[in-house]
């Protein structure tokens, strides 16, 4: 399958852990993306039992909270012109 930038999703079996993730892509010299089946195997490798993708492409970005409480840049997103450029986006999911 195409490979592209992915936002997953997914939980245990026991439903205790949430897992989250993004892989980067659109970019041969840091990342390629993954296919359907290639994110799937990331999930299960993870842990996740059940799993989904979000989107994918150049809005996928993994934000975390920083000690300042600013927000920390996890990934590397493909942006819209420049690699590293996070795209706006109109859904996410935040986590507490």
């Amino acid at each position: 399958g195409q490979r592209h930038p992915r936002s997953l999703v997914g939980v245990s079996k026991d439903e205790s852990f949430l897992f989250m993730a993004v892989i980067d892509g659109e970019n041969a010299r840091k990342s390629i993306g993954a296919s359907l089946y290639e994110s799937a195997e990331w999930m299960s490798a993870l842990g996740a039992y059940n799993a989904m993708i979000l989107d994918g492409g150049g809005s996928s970005t993994l934000v975390l909270k920083g000690k300042d409480g600013n927000g920390v840049l996890l990934n590397r997103p493909s942006g819209q012109f420049l690699f590293q450029n996070e795209r706006a986006v109109a859904v996410h999911i935040g986590v507490r």
